[in-house]
């Protein structure tokens, strides 16, 4: 049997084990055994992915309610191992120059797209340069500025065949880097990295859009999409490492109400849940209940000001807006997931040159000060030629419980404080990337998880013209600073750099972090195997249901 027909035949299968337990009353507890009985029911792992992909298409992916089904169904050169380590993926073995500018990646033998197809080489370079291509309008497409030429393409400067990434033959791979990049192997696990099937995106560029025509090269296999409802993975029994997944397939629902999803997961609907309303992870919190889990993550809470919309092009207005966020308060009282007030963009958990915490060695850039806040904003608005009573912002944010308690506990710090009213405004996620990508907000609720493990994966979001510069910030020197980040080869160079971004950039305020993440999720006691990255969502690949 080929394939493309096991993967509907898989389908099938998976649809009608979930019809069979809706009947029982949804009560999955009987998953059984997945060992050698025949007449096993298929372990399904239940989830809820909170929000709409707005693309499956690891080139045009740019959240993680995309890339956390991309994380399972594609996998690149290199992967997170159940440890955290950076392990080969796709590639059987990698060689890298003296100089650190060369990489030489020969891929595994018999490495398959879902539809039976060799994964090549050809196929990794396909993918990147269409990444790179500005045809593509891939948000991500920076991420490949660091293969030799990938801006100079990008920017019209350079041809696609200038860029440094070539299939030698169908399974090695040879890419040349603008300067040494000490994470670069670990950005060729991260999703916009993914490769494509060459063949397929040629033949149908509409492929990522339905499921019967989604091929890809990981452990789970896309079968069924309900937009707005429902997402369903299934086990690829051709992925290499097929044996170490034991599940038979993961069904993500769409739900943004937090509440309703955790109501779910309380009736057992769900297996697994992130996220979980506040409430409920400080009641669990206080219980000590073991299906708590406060997950490790890499990520910065914060808001955005459009500096290209009077008052917010007034770096004294989005300072006196900063100045007078509680932080401590905010993690305290609302949040209540283990979060740390934000002393700077760059959170905890990332080594500078001497491998101390960067954040330590940057301090605390973060304050609260209502009485300074007030002077500023009076002085900023006048500025402006604007009065206190005239100034009504609208603060956006994603359908959620959460980000609408923290936006509920600022607009009242702020009517406190400064004595302004503003007016609360919440959108679909995707509709909210879609409207801070067109500049339409003044002030909206953003987060940023690090896709790598180094400051820059954080300092360069705000780069002029940046594609996730959704503050439209704009400062030479901060941009020279960014550059010497991604260009030295001296690990001391680049980090002072950095400190000195970040400096320019709590100074010039365009966003106003709130906190360092943490990651709040529920697994049920019959769950195992499952695996938190630092700077991913969680992985299913080798959790289990025992029953």
């Amino acid at each position: 049997m080929n394939k493309k027909k096991r993967a509907v035949l898989l389908s099938v299968l998976l649809v009608l084990a979930l019809l069979f337990t809706a009947c029982s009353g949804g009560d999955n507890g009987d998953n059984g055994d997945n060992g050698d009985n025949g007449n096993a029911e298929p372990k399904i792992l239940r989830t809820n992915n909170s929000s709409e992909p707005g693309s499956l298409d690891p080139a045009l992916a740019q959240g993680t309610h995309e890339s956390w089904v991309l994380d399972h169904v594609f996998e690149g050169l290199m992967k997170k191992s159940q440890t955290g380590e950076i392990v080969p993926g796709m590639a059987a073995s990698y060689e890298m120059s003296d100089d650190g500018l060369t990489y030489t990646f020969t891929l595994r033998d018999g490495v398959e797209w879902s539809n039976g197809d060799p994964v090549t080489a050809q196929d990794f370079e396909y993918s990147w340069k269409r990444a790179l291509d500005p045809e593509t309008a891939a948000y991500y497409s920076y991420q490949f500025f660091y293969l030799k030429n990938g801006e100079a393409f990008n920017s019209g400067e350079a041809t696609m065949d200038d860029v440094g990434v070539k299939a030698l033959d169908e399974k090695t791979l040879e890419v040349v880097l603008e300067s040494p990049t000490g994470f670069f192997l670990e950005l060729t696990s991260f999703y916009c990295y993914f490769p494509i099937s060459k063949d397929l995106d040629e033949s149908n560029p509409d492929w990522a859009k339905d499921p019967s025509t989604y091929v890809s090269n990981g452990p789970f296999l896309l079968t069924e999409w309900v937009h707005n409802a429902s997402i369903t993975l299934s086990k690829n029994d051709g992925y290499y490492a097929a044996d170490l997944v034991n599940l038979d397939g993961i069904e993500f629902a769409i739900l943004d109400d937090a509440n309703t999803a955790w109501q779910r997961y309380e009736g057992d609907e769900f297996d697994f849940l992130t996220p979980l309303p506040q409430t409920v992870v400080a009641q669990m919190t206080e219980q000590n209940n073991p299906e708590l889990v406060i997950g490790a993550d890499l990520a910065t809470y914060y808001y955005n000001f459009n500096s290209e919309v009077k008052p917010f092009n007034n770096a004294k207005v989005r300072k006196a807006l900063s100045l007078t966020i509680d932080r401590e308060s905010i993690v305290t009282d609302v949040a209540q997931g283990g979060q740390t007030p934000a002393e700077g963009v760059v959170p905890y958990g990332i080594p500078d040159e001497s491998g101390k915490d960067f954040r330590d060695g940057s301090g605390n850039f973060l304050s609260f000060d209502a009485a300074a806040a007030k002077t500023m904003l009076e002085e900023g608005l006048a500025e402006e030629g604007m009065a206190v009573a005239d100034f009504k912002p609208v603060l956006l944010y994603n359908t959620s419980e959460g980000h609408q308690k923290i936006a509920e506990a600022i607009q009242e710090m702020w009517r406190v404080n400064l004595g302004i009213e503003i007016t609360l405004e919440n959108v679909d996620f995707q509709v909210k990337l879609d409207r801070e990508k067109a500049g339409d907000y003044e002030i909206s609720r953003a987060g940023w998880i690090g896709d790598y493990i180094d400051p820059l994966t954080f300092i360069d979001l705000w780069v002029t013209d940046g594609p996730y510069n959704d503050a439209r910030f704009s400062n030479a020197e901060y941009d020279a600073y960014v550059k010497t980040a991604r260009t030295s080869t001296d690990q001391a160079e680049r980090m002072e750099a950095m400190r000195k971004a970040e400096a320019i950039l709590m100074e010039e305020m365009p966003v106003a972090p709130i906190y360092f993440y943490t990651q709040p999720y529920a697994q049920k006691s019959y769950v195992t195997g499952i695996y938190k990255p630092v700077n991913r969502y969680p992985y299913f690949i080798y959790a289990d249901i025992e029953k």
